[in-house]
């Protein structure tokens, strides 16, 4: 009795919907069998960019003489995301960059609020890894720009001598540090909204169950669900938004030394 418990309350789980799963899985007979297995990671991965790809294609105005509204909406973000580049970074060499990447985090996002759907910012491979690819990438670009003078970022000016070890270190724990916040602060946010919609929509689902006086009760907290779930789409783009303006902030940072 106890098992099956643990058991409803393991498939029952708000957590469970985070979790990478295999879904499709054979041996190919290259390399002595090598193991091809297709998850839902790499599923969602594959289908947000080709929302991506379909999305630009929709937008392409060359063969129209009044833009689509498609176009519109395309348009007006890549004007923020320039706007963007330039006021942080005075560079738009890097604009093809950031707006991929802001894309990908924002269509990511939205895709994951799609009932039933998988979130990939909401695994750790993908968040972290964001992270931590972004810190390698900004950290070569600053070596290429200032040579061994980049390291001149870990001493801050003015400091004594005694305190250049202890400040070293502290300003090199801090740097690191960048690549955990980036990410964690994109999967942090996901992850609790989406656990409490996931929590909320199975107390809702009984509630509308339980007869038709509940059921009409239940329409007021259910109309609360609908604000969260509409806040829920904005807190995709305002992650996505953010993780770009600190990526321009650390490409700043690299190039100035600041």
């Amino acid at each position: 009795m106890l098992n099956t418990i643990k058991s409803n309350l393991f498939i029952n789980s708000p957590l469970e919907q985070f979790e990478v799963t295999s879904l499709l899985s054979f041996n190919a007979p290259v390399l002595g069998y090598f193991n091809i297995t297709l998850t839902n990671l790499a599923l969602y991965s594959g289908l947000i960019f080709s929302l991506i790809v379909g999305l630009h294609y929709m937008g392409n105005n060359e063969s129209k003489l009044l833009p689509s509204r498609w176009s519109i909406v395309l348009e007006s973000l890549f004007a923020s995301i320039n706007s963007m580049v330039r006021d942080q970074i005075g560079r738009e060499m890097y604009l093809p960059f950031i707006y991929g990447l802001f894309f990908f985090i924002l269509i990511a996002n939205l895709v994951g609020n799609v009932p039933y759907s998988f979130t990939i910012t909401t695994s750790v491979i993908v968040s972290i890894g964001l992270s931590f690819t972004i810190l390698i990438g900004v950290t070569i670009l600053g070596l290429s720009i200032h040579k061994v003078h980049f390291f001149s970022f870990f001493i801050p000016s003015g400091t004594p001598l005694a305190l250049v070890p202890l400040l070293v270190l502290i300003e090199l724990i801090s740097y690191l540090a960048r690549a955990f916040s980036l990410g964690i602060r994109l999967f942090a946010n996901v992850v609790a909204g989406h656990t409490l919609l996931k929590i909320l929509s199975t107390f809702l689902f009984k509630m509308f169950s339980g007869g038709i006086i509940i059921f009409i009760l239940t329409l007021v907290p259910f109309s609360l669900f609908l604000a969260i779930t509409g806040l829920e789409l904005a807190v995709s783009f305002i992650q996505a938004y953010v993780f770009v303006l600190l990526t321009c902030s650390y490409i700043k940072d690299a190039i100035e030394l600041h």
